[in-house]
């Protein structure tokens, strides 16, 4: 895998990222296009046994960082799915506006919360993508949030949320909180976890309260029957990111599509325990959709597919 890091420009903002080759490749290359997961840096090492195996398979595989975030410009701790999924869509353009790169032969891979629900979200907007990759996803950020607290602290922040606006409409600065902590709430697993220890140093530790009204209205379940080709990966019993949620995307979607659910592991355990697994799902999935030369033969093969596959401990 050979890499290169590049720049893009999204709404006038300067992205950063970094492109994988393969080490060999001929003639205009498919390609993948991946946005960092909830809170997430493209340079971390979580991505790189995905980067690898996509490569290895003949794709291009292109991560970046949003505004806001690691390499990229824009103002630090800047956390807008809106914003995000435009930087994605950025990315994509800059992708099949190469000459190396085939235009119409490339999918969307997105892991870890609002990464997996993101690319739901892109997908719909972009049509012409041949495969979708979900992993471990948010389908509804209100329900997600829900989720974390009790009804009484669930009241609470829905009313912190309502009188930070209110202050900011009188032309007075909001409130500040840390990300994992005044929007989300960090379980024990996710304190635990090591999974995303080479970055989250690097990961801003305050943003604006107002980011949360971002994540109440992020409902990619809306978009996901506009989506082609979608393969979602989740974790049965997944305390960090519900698993009906993953369900109901797979549902939601159109054939060809494929869930894979793996039981008696966690959300973070997952990554490494079945990657043996799962990444080679995923790059047969690639290989089956993007890969083939007739987009016509793909879809006509494909048209009412749509498995269940579980993956149970690191055993398939």
């Amino acid at each position: 895998m050979r890499t290169e890091q590049i720049e893009l420009w999204s709404d006038g903002v300067r992205l950063r990222g970094w492109l994988h080759l393969p080490d060999r490749a001929a003639g205009p290359m498919p390609f993948v296009v991946q946005g960092p997961g909830w809170l997430g840096l493209a340079d971390a090492k979580l991505y790189q046994p995905y980067h690898e195996a996509f490569t290895s398979a003949g794709f291009a595989v292109l991560i970046f960082d949003y505004r806001g975030f690691g390499a990229s410009d824009g103002d630090r701790g800047t956390l807008s799915p809106q914003w995000q999924v435009a930087d994605w869509r950025s990315a994509i353009s800059h992708m099949r506006g190469r000459t190396d790169m085939d235009p119409g032969a490339f999918a969307i891979f997105g892991s870890g919360g609002t990464g997996g629900g993101n690319a739901v979200a892109v997908a719909a907007l972009e049509p012409d993508a041949r495969a979708t990759i979900s992993q471990v996803p948010v389908a509804d950020g209100r329900d997600w949030l829900h989720r974390m607290r009790s009804e009484e602290e669930w009241a609470a922040f829905l009313a912190s949320v309502d009188a930070d606006r209110r202050v900011r409409a009188r032309g007075e600065p909001g409130t500040t909180v840390h990300p994992r902590e005044g929007i989300m709430v960090e379980t024990a697993q996710r304190r635990a976890a090591g999974v995303k220890s080479d970055v989250d140093a690097r990961i801003p530790s305050a943003v604006p309260l107002s980011a949360a009204q971002g994540i109440l209205e992020y409902r990619p379940i809306d978009s996901a029957e506009r989506v082609r080709g979608l393969l979602v990966i989740a974790v049965a019993d997944d305390a960090v990111t519900p698993t009906d949620h993953a369900v109901a995307l797979y549902e939601r979607a159109r054939a060809p599509k494929k869930l894979v659910m793996q039981r008696n592991t966690t959300h973070y355990a997952a990554y490494k325990q079945n990657a043996a697994q799962v990444i080679p799902i995923m790059v047969e999935w690639l290989r089956a959709h993007v890969a083939r030369a007739s987009d016509i033969e793909i879809r006509a093969e494909a048209a009412a597919s749509g498995s269940v596959e579980w993956i149970d401990g690191g055993k398939a």
